[in-house]
Parts: C-alpha cells; structure tokens; sequence
C-alpha cells in the first residue's frame, strides 16, 4: 500500500474545503466533498502509519504515547495514542492518519431506536429518521462490517467468544456475533485497496500491522484522494478565523523545526471548513477560536459525555480464553485469539433506556502485554472481587497465578482472563472547557459516583462468576482514585440542537453564529463525535459515520453539488505514489530588511530599510523528496512552505505556498558563479496575494567571502502572484550565527526506508553542499 499524504510542501494556499481530521467524520467529509467535484485540503495532526509500523513491542508502542495533562502547551506533542488527562475522566484516542479508527475495536452497531427519539436531537432528525437510516446503509458500504466466520474459511472457535456465550446464558440474557470492520478474505477492496485478511493477532487497539482492519485509511481516505482531495499529516491546526468572505485555518506543522525558531503559525485559506478533529478536538478549535472573536453558541463545551464507558477484566477463570494479542510474535497464519472484540451480550432491552448496556469481549494487544501480568495480579487483591470459593479452587488460581508470572502472559492466570468493555448512558454533564494558559480541560468531578457504574459493575461480575474468575474493575474506579473513569468514546462538545440556546451546531453540524436564534455561520461545521448531545450506549462509530454521510448529503443539496456514490469510475491505481528514494529537508531563519520604493539596488533598499526600521524576517522549510535526484539534475527544485513577517505591510506574519528553491544554479558555461535561488507566493491575512523572490550569490572571488556568499539572500517582493506584478520594494536577509546553529538540528531525512539511507541522504546533502562552495572558492581570481 502506498502512502496517502502529500508532502508538507505541496499545501496550497486556497481550496474549496478544508477538512480538519480524518477519523470517521473527517474522512467522510472529504471523500463527500472531493466526490462532489470540490478542491479538498484534509489537514490530520498525526502521522500516517502503512501496515507494519505500527508498534509491535512495548518500547515501540512507549514511543508513541502521548500524555496531555498539566498546563503547558507543547505545539509539538504527538503520539499515536493520546491520553488527555480530566478531572473525573479521562480519555484515550487515537491520533494517526485515520484518527480513533486506526486503534479501535472497529464494531459497527446501531444505537436504539429509543436513543435516536430522544429530545436532546434536533427536531429535524427526529422527524426524518429515513435520512439517518440513508447515512447508515452509505457507512455500512464503505466500512463493510461483518460477523467474525466462525469455522469458516479456516477460522477457529474462540475461546473469548465461547466464554461470552456462557456468561450469557448464566446471565439469561441476548448474546450475539457481532459486526466488526474487518476484512476476512484476501482482496482488493472496493476503493482499489489490497487488503489481505485478518490473522486473529489480537492487535487491532494498538494498530493493524496486517492491513485487514477496515480502518477509514482503508476505504474513505483512499478514496478521497482518488477523487481529488489532498491529505496533508502531522499539522495541528490551533484556531480558525472569517477574513473577506474565506475561512483562515492557522496551524504549525510538526516536526520540522519551526518551533525552534518561535515562528508565527501559518494558515490557509478557504470557502468551507468542516470540523472532524473528534470531541475534544473539534471543541478545543472553537474554544480557542472564540476567544478570538468567533460566535459561538455559549453551550460549547458542554453536554460532553464518556458514553458511559467501563473497562474491567474477570482475572483467572475456570477456563481458557487466549484474550492476549501476539504483538512481535505474529505470523500470517491464522492464530487463535481474533479481532478485539467479535460479540456483545446485548442489555439495552431495558425498560428504562439509561438502565441499558452493551457488555462486549475484548484482548489486551501484544506489545503491552508483558505490563499485565503482574498489575492484574496486585489489582486482583486491591479490588478485586473471587466469584468462587474453595480450597481446591484457590489453590488452582494461586498456581495459575504463578505461572503467569514466571512464564508469561500466554499462560496460567493471565491466559484464561476475559477482557470487558462495557457502554451505557452516564448523564451526559461532562464541560469541557479552556484555561487561561490555552489548554483545553476535562471538568467532571464525581461521575463515577453515578448510579449506573454500580450496575454496570454488577453486571459484569455476573459475566465472570459464569467462569469462576475474579471481577477487576476499571483499575482507576477506586475510593483512592475518587471513582475516576476512563473513556475511550468521547462524545459531545459541539451538540446538535434546534437553536444556539440549546447547541452548538445544527442537524447538519452547522456552527450557530452567537448564542441566540437559529442564524448559522455560512461554511463552518462540524462532523465527528462532538456533534453527538447524549450517550448513544454502544460503541458510537457507526452513529458518527451515518450523521456525517447525512450532513454531506445535506450539504450537497443545499449546494446543487453532483455527489455520487458509485466506484465504477474509481482510479484502482493508488492515488498518490510514494517517493522513489529519500528526501531531505531542513528549516532556516533569515533576517534583514527591505526598502520600499527602492526598484534598483538591493544593498540600497537594504540601507533604506534599516534607516525606516522595515524589517523583512522569513523562517522556511525546504524539502526535496529524493536527494539522489536534487544533487544530479540542478534544474531539480526544493519545495518550501513558511512564513514571512513584514511589519510594515501587516502586523501579522504571511504564509508562503508553492516555493521553489535552487540549489548552486550555474550562471553560465564554464562560469564559477552559481546562485541559490528562492521563489514563493505569499499569503497575506487579509488574504491578498504577494510574489517573493531571492538569491544567494555565489562568486569565486574571495575565500573569506564563502560565508558572507552563503549567509546572505538578495530579496524583491511584487505585488500577485508573479514577478510580473508591481515591485515594492527591494533589500538583503542574512543568517545570524544562532539560528544557523538552530538550523543544523532541523536537517533530517523525510521517507527513508531504514536509518542507514536516512544517514546517507543527509551526508549526500552535506556533500553537495560543501563540494559546490569548494569548487566555487578553489580558484581564486
């Protein structure tokens, strides 16, 4: 499979939509909107992952956990698994080029009629379930949810499900296979995707190293690019703001050094914006972007819920289970532990629908595994609860317990423990809410003291008493912990109401402009869980995809788009084809200043600039995406994306798109004088066009003169988008010994396919670099 994201470069400065996500709601908008025949710019803050990197081993998985807590704002944090710590609750999702679908346990399930009547919908959808039911069938065709083929296609009886059905019956209550996004035959699938089948590794939370998961990289995202839409990973996109009729999305790239020079953000520009960064996400955007003048309803932030999650486990049962994904131990072959989760005891059956539960399966993934042993064991007698009695029976757990501590998590105790995860309804009266250091907070003291946690509770020790196990709840739901929960459906935020007194956004996810009425910001939405106002008491994805496919449809007819949904026409060819070798880039600050008026010199306008304090500041990043063809071919340009400040012009900084760098052009046959060139349209806040254009001139005239020739950038700025337009100004930037000093630790390779050619590339970059000043400085006029 060949990689989806565009390289940073390739950003460009206006589009039609510009799409902010790409878990379930994000990837629909952009495959809806590029298939309507719309420029589409999908902006993911986490990097892409192919199958087979993701983490597979605990140091592996370690480096990709990102803890958010406390007060700092760390621009360049990134993990694909984020734990954002709350008061009360805390949530952990995913944060990859595919968002939560890439780490969850892909169940698709349709939540109750009884959730979907309730009041807390807006009155439209209420009224028009045929719609909701359309975005369902729509979902449903791309993500192609199946049961798990018990004793099919060479498939085993699991143990975990075996075990489900017998804590259903002893509860007397409904069990059921249930439908999970994973693919079981080996296939191109029907966005032209080659995925092979699932192998039952057990590892679909901590990434699909396979590729059978049908994860929204698989289907939705794919297909976006197919249609036009360009996908562009690690950007976090901090606010939005309405200029002359566009919509300005500002956003540091992470990861490319610019925060070692404080550079100002960059933004882009266009008609729409769709919202689909997930509950806190989407939230966090609005908040910071209110207290810079956007209206908003004054309910944002509220109604968030943890759908009424529980984690539990029934530690050391009778029987076997194999609940532990095999991590660096898996093979093609078809293992015995399968997919997270395959089937539910279902009790949302209830006469009052907030008594109602889903309690499903599930496996703890391999690369932690190794942690488990041991924590289960002390959780076991700190609050733990023994479903049986007896001295045979306590001596046969005491020596399974032994086992799994001596020989590992694949025997003994640890090998007949049942994971639980159970969704209800809590009460929905979670806030969250923005600090005066800008770092979006969980507000929920006590909601683990509700009354439904017990239930759930209870029920899950019948579920393990019908396996002579031991009942571990959620190790953080402890009087010492305060009854802390952990959520791994975070929904709410952004509610959808009739009115921007009761929500935030529409039926459709469009933002409300102010806190009154039914008025609606012209291009703004949100598609993701925060849309969602109450617990919905069952795994949510497929109420988040079926709400999105039904705003696209909506958007569409409002708009008079041609949305089509057939994949007659569909490019079968990856859309977007990998590098061929590996790039190099780095970032670099300049500093000087430019002399309006001045058309002739630029060591004048320079002059000038410095005597009327116009100062001219850029920080750049150039990348080449294969160094092997940037230092043959000298005609070969970089690509740069960054920003310029010129204060006399705007108080706030540029963007520069579409740059181009030259690398020691020759002047002319036989010439020793070669030219660093830079070419970049700008981006203005107010949303008007500028064309930069600089050189470094490189003459073999004195030795001494190689830094100063290096370090120092001839500029001009015109007016549009080309050299054709009005010059205003001309001047010189140089390098300051510092920031060239922060410029060395920003070089890196970008796509290389193991370290050694990540090291080659940076020293043929070195070499190149250093072997054209020496032949320019070795003959001395």
């Amino acid at each position: 499979m060949k990689r989806l994201a565009k390289p940073l470069t390739a950003i460009k400065p206006t589009y039609d939509y510009v799409v902010i996500g790409s878990g379930y709601g994000g990837s629909i908008a952009a495959s809806r909107m590029a298939r309507s025949g719309q420029s589409v710019c999908l902006f993911e803050k986490g990097k892409e992952f192919l199958p087979g990197e993701f983490p597979d081993t605990l140091r592996k998985a370690s480096g990709e956990m990102n803890f958010i807590g406390g007060k700092s704002v760390n621009l360049e944090k990134n993990g694909l698994y984020e734990f954002t710590m709350g008061n009360g609750i805390n949530v952990f999702k995913g944060c990859g080029l595919g968002g939560t679908s890439l780490v969850n346990a892909n169940v698709s399930i349709e939540p109750e009629s009884r959730v979907m009547e309730d009041k807390s919908w807006p009155l439209a959808i209420r009224e028009d379930m045929e719609s909701f039911k359309r975005g369902v069938s729509r979902a449903w065709e791309m993500l192609k949810p199946n049961p798990y083929p018990e004793k099919e296609n060479g498939y085993p009886l699991l143990k975990k499900t075996e075990a489900m059905r017998k804590s259903a019956a002893h509860m007397a209550a409904p069990f059921r296979l249930l439908d999970i996004n994973v693919n079981f035959k080996d296939q191109i699938n029907h966005v032209g995707v080659h995925q092979p089948k699932c192998t039952n590794c057990g590892d679909c939370v901590t990434g699909c190293n396979i590729g059978a998961k049908n994860t929204t990289a698989m289907n939705y995202l794919p297909d976006a690019c197919s249609h036009g839409a360009e996908i562009f990973t690690e950007i976090n996109v901090r606010y939005i703001k309405r200029v002359n009729g566009y919509w300005q999305v500002y956003y540091h790239p992470i990861g490319i050094g610019r925060d070692l020079f404080d550079a100002p953000l960059l933004f882009v520009q266009a008609k729409s914006v769709i919202l689909g960064a997930g509950s806190l996400g989407s939230t966090e955007i609005l908040l910071r972007s209110a207290k810079l003048g956007l209206k908003v309803s004054k309910k944002l932030g509220h109604r968030f819920t943890g759908n009424g999650d529980v984690l539990g486990f029934g530690y050391n049962n009778d029987v076997r289970i194999n609940g532990i994904g095999l991590g660096k131990k898996g093979t093609n072959e078809i293992a015995n532990v399968g997919p997270c989760i395959t089937s539910v005891i279902d009790l949302r059956e209830r006469a009052k629908l907030e008594d109602g539960m889903t309690l499903e399966e599930g496996t703890i993934p391999g690369p932690i595994r190794s942690l488990i042993p041991k924590a289960l064991f002390a959780f076991s007698r700190l609050v733990g609860r023994d479903s049986d009695r007896g001295f045979v029976d306590y001596f046969k757990e005491k020596w399974r317990e032994i086992r799994s501590l001596i020989l590992g998590p694949f025997h003994g105790a640890m090998a007949r423990s049942q994971v639980y995860l159970v969704m209800t309804h809590d009460d929905g009266n979670g806030a969250l809410k923005m600090n005066e250091e800008g770092k979006l907070t969980i507000n929920w003291e006590g909601v683990g003291k509700q009354e439904i946690f017990k239930k759930v509770n209870g029920e899950m020790y019948q579920a393990t008493e019908a396996l002579g196990g031991t009942k571990i709840p959620n190790p953080t739901w402890n009087q010492l912990m305060n009854y802390d929960l952990v959520t791994v459906h975070p929904l709410g935020g952004c509610g959808m109401a009739d009115s921007a007194e009761l929500g935030v956004v529409d039926h459709k996810g469009q933002v409300f402009e102010g806190d009154t009425g039914n008025a609606l910001h012209e291009g703004l939405y949100v598609m993701d869980g925060a849309v969602i106002p109450r617990p919905v008491g069952t795994n949510p994805l497929l109420t988040i995809s079926a709400l999105a496919e039904r705003a696209c449809e909506l958007i569409a007819e409002e708009k008079k788009y041609s949305l089509s949904y057939g994949f007659e026409e569909i490019n079968r060819e990856s859309p977007s084809e990998s590098p061929s070798g590996t790039g190099v880039q780095f970032t670099e600050t300049m500093k000087g200043f430019i002399g309006w008026g001045e058309s002739a010199d630029f060591d004048s306008g320079f002059k000038k600039g410095q005597a009327e304090n116009t100062s001219f500041e850029f920080t750049l990043t150039i990348q080449t995406e294969d160094i092997d063809d940037f230092v043959t071919n000298e005609n070969h340009p970089g690509r740069m994306l960054g920003s310029m400040s010129i204060p006399s012009l705007f108080e706030e900084a540029l963007t520069a798109y579409q740059g181009e760098f030259n690398l020691f052009i020759q002047e002319d046959a036989g010439s020793k004088r070669k030219k660093m060139r830079y070419t970049a349209m700008l981006l203005s806040p107010d949303g008007s066009h500028y064309f930069f254009e600089g050189f470094k001139d490189i003459e073999n005239d004195y030795v001494v003169d190689a830094w100063k020739d290096t370090t120092t950038l001839f500029i001009a700025l015109y007016e549009g988008t080309g050299p054709e337009g009005k010059l205003l100004g001309k001047g010189k930037l140089v390098i300051k010994v510092a920031d060239l000093l922060r410029q060395l630790r920003t070089v890196k390779a970008i796509h290389p396919k193991s370290r050694e050619e990540g090291i080659k590339a940076i020293a043929s970059f070195g070499k190149f670099f250093a072997g054209n000043v020496f032949e320019t400085y070795s003959r001395i006029k």
